[in-house]
């Protein structure tokens, strides 16, 4: 079975982005397939720092989707306590991706400018989609409906990308070519041996992280996709 982590952030002094109606999007794409028994989403809204890493070590999912705003040329822009906007930089959400390179698979990040962090990502993890420039609402919302409609019919995750950005342009969104993925496909051997070289983490208990910022989990319920979130246009200018 295939985990899907969904982190969504929208801080007060941001522009309001339609999370809601991604994760619907999303939902719906995944609840139509027929492989749906395949796939359990987690949901997290409001994501902070600290919630981000023990989401990671939580749940450890094979999926993980951001969906908020992006900071060009800086980093992927959380919460903090009092609801505002925290960067976090490309080089820390390398450094931590580094330590969950043996079940993390891919790597969606739905927010504007956010290349630079998923080329950063891509140094350990083998599929990360970022975006290459800023991004609207609408398209964030088809890349990500497209894409999840593939992955559920079983396809690549090269596939899942070439759908998302075909099913923005079928819209008529002059915005299927701003997606940008990196892909790499490891051998075998070296899966073997990156999996030889990890110290196994033993799995936390599957009662939902009671953070405040998580909405909902697919944990024990398993409505293998319960919500998720959107990955919406992120405009946080420079």
């Amino acid at each position: 079975m295939k985990k899907i982590l969904i982190l969504l952030a929208n801080p007060q002094n941001t522009d309001k982005l339609r999370l809601d109606q991604e994760v619907r999007g999303i939902q719906d794409s995944l609840q139509r397939s027929k492989n749906r028994e395949q796939f359990e989403i987690v949901t997290e809204w409001a994501v902070q720092v600290d919630d981000l890493r023990r989401a990671l070590l939580t749940y450890q999912p094979t999926i993980v989707h951001f969906s908020g705003h992006g900071s060009q040329g800086q980093g992927l822009v959380l919460e903090n306590n009092l609801g505002q906007m925290q960067v976090i930089s490309t080089e820390s959400l390398a450094r931590l991706f580094k330590l969950f390179q043996n079940h993390v698979e891919c790597v969606l990040l739905n927010a504007c400018y956010s290349e630079d962090q998923a080329e950063a990502i891509h140094q350990h993890i083998d599929y990360v989609i970022g975006m290459n420039r800023a991004i609207g609402d609408k398209a964030a919302i088809e890349f990500a409906v497209g894409f999840y409609d593939a992955l559920g019919a079983g396809r690549t995750y090269e596939d899942c990308f070439e759908v998302g950005c075909a099913s923005v342009d079928l819209k008529g969104i002059p915005e299927s070519q701003t997606p940008a993925i990196k892909a790499r496909k490891r051998s075998s051997s070296e899966t073997r041996t990156n999996k030889e070289n990890t110290t196994p983490v033993e799995p936390v208990n599957s009662e939902p992280v009671n953070s405040g910022s998580i909405t909902q989990t697919a944990g024990d319920n398993a409505i293998l996709f319960g919500n998720i979130t959107q990955a919406g246009n992120l405009n946080i200018q420079k």
